[in-house]
């Protein structure tokens, strides 16, 4: 494997073939060095998983490509030219009006509640013939 245009598995192979050919180290510091070389791997193929070689979902891959699928057009965004939009508006006799009353008690403890002002919403029926 390559990271940086470095060759990580040849260099861990020359470092164990230089290992086996020094007479003079401890037999504690080679083991202590053998184990970290096992650990600098694990880690290097831990850091070359991603979602396509692995069970991890694409969602959690940090490395994966965000780009959209979609791609870009060359379109702007909105609506004709020459149209006019219109919003309804609110009528000031509405022919009902419904208050909805909260249940203070399901409401969670440890909390002051007061009273914060209303909100409107208009419903409009039509009638299809």
């Amino acid at each position: 494997m390559k990271i940086d245009n470095i060759d990580v598995d040849s260099a861990i192979a020359s470092v164990k073939n230089l290992l086996e050919k020094e007479r003079d180290l401890s037999p504690s510091l080679k083991a202590a060095l053998e184990v970290l070389l096992v650990l600098v791997a694990l880690l290097l193929n831990r850091t070359t998983l991603n979602s396509k070689n692995s069970r991890k979902p694409p969602s959690t891959d940090p490395n994966r490509d965000k780009s959209s699928k979609k791609g870009s057009s060359n379109r702007k965004p909105g609506g004709q030219k020459g149209r006019i939009g219109t919003t309804l508006q609110q009528v000031d006799d509405p022919d009902a009006v419904k208050e909805l009353k909260v249940d203070r008690r399901s409401l969670p403890k440890g909390r002051r509640y007061q009273e914060d002002g209303y909100e409107t919403r208009q419903v409009i029926d039509i009638d299809i013939l």
